[in-house]
């Protein structure tokens, strides 16, 4: 049981996460204008207002809290940041702001291409754009820097407490397991930042982290380097270097949304086949289409405010007959404000 001085901790720190994130989302909207001008909004386009969202955010902590009594996972690592980090990252945030709202009134997404194409990158076409009209899509240390604090931003201060919904079905999975003796792949892992709270609950575990971009891998190197048994490896989704069968657990936050559909299949073939027939792909992403109604037109509304050429086929895209194509089945799946936990079974 959680006692009382704990639990008013939690509360406190996450009605000041909220606070935090959630007026910085408000002062950059008042500062950037309408991301979306009037002329590109579909006519009768309903979204949750803003009171409505506040709610769902508190619905999510709560949630977030009730996992944690119910020992699901830890208590957040960080749920006390030191101030001078805290500021900082905020600041960089507004900094970039002003690059930000010159791509999107501009509609200006391949600045990547145009500078890895004289370089001659042999990185896949579809991941060399600016996604989000971020400043080097995800192919500086400068975007690495700044992305998590940029994603918390964009959800009010619920990014992390959607991530941890993932930890659930884990905590279930390695319930009946050999910690020690399992391996878990994080396919896309980014920074690491989902990482932090896998090894924060499970230190033991090997865990291997995937991703395409070189200066996140860095980045998550740093974040992950508190723990040990952790392995870092540069690659696509589509091309996951590892034996057949290798991996008790596998996750993917984040990712479909920003993959073409063929390759969404193929991400889906590679993770089936690493995985282990006893074994459980955690995966969670963007709320779909008809998941929440009263979302939907924000769903619409995202890839014409923040680049993201591919988000409105994954919103309509049957999951279920992806992943079946790929020999796995969806055994249970959890709506978390904005995002949706899907877990999956080799058939």
């Amino acid at each position: 049981m959680i006692g009382p001085a704990r639990r008013a901790a939690y509360a406190l720190s996450q009605t000041a996460r909220i606070s935090w994130f959630f007026g910085q989302y408000l002062l950059a909207a008042r500062l950037d204008g309408r991301a979306v001008p009037k002329n590109r909004v579909p006519s009768g386009l309903k979204t949750p207002d803003r009171a409505t969202i506040l709610a769902d955010l508190r619905a999510l902590m709560s949630r977030d809290f009730a996992n944690i009594e119910a020992g699901c996972y830890r208590m957040p690592h960080d749920m006390v940041e030191p101030p001078r980090k805290v500021l900082r990252d905020a600041v960089r945030f507004f900094q970039d702001l002003p690059e930000v709202r010159r791509r999107r009134r501009g509609r200006i997404a391949t600045e990547v291409f145009e500078e890895r194409r004289a370089e001659g990158s042999k990185l896949p076409r579809y991941y060399l754009q600016n996604f989000h009209y971020q400043t080097d899509g995800y192919l500086s240390d400068h975007s690495a820097e700044l992305y998590d604090h940029q994603v918390e931003v964009l959800f009010g201060g619920g990014a992390d407490a959607m991530r941890r919904q993932a930890l659930v079905p884990l905590h279930r999975h390695f319930r009946e397991r050999r910690v020690a003796e399992s391996r878990l792949l994080d396919v896309a892992c980014g920074t690491g930042r989902f990482l932090t709270f896998v090894k924060d609950n499970y230190p033991r575990l090997d865990v291997t982290a995937l991703d395409l971009s070189p200066n996140y891998l860095r980045q998550a190197q740093r974040l992950l380097s508190p723990w040990s048994r952790t392995r870092f490896v540069q690659a696509a989704a589509e091309g996951i270097p590892a034996r057949d069968e290798s991996f008790d657990a596998v996750t993917c936050i984040y990712l479909f949304h920003e993959l073409p559909r063929k390759v969404r299949a193929a991400a889906a073939a590679e993770m089936a086949r690493v995985l282990k027939r006893d074994g459980i792909l955690v995966f969670v992403e963007t709320l779909q289409k008809g998941d929440r109604p009263d979302y939907d037109g924000l769903l619409d509304l995202f890839p014409l405010a923040f680049y993201e050429p591919y988000y409105d086929d994954y919103i309509r895209q049957d999951i279920g007959a992806l992943f079946s194509e790929a020999g796995l089945e969806i055994v249970d799946t959890t709506l978390a404000f904005m995002s949706k936990v899907v877990v999956l079974r080799k058939r």
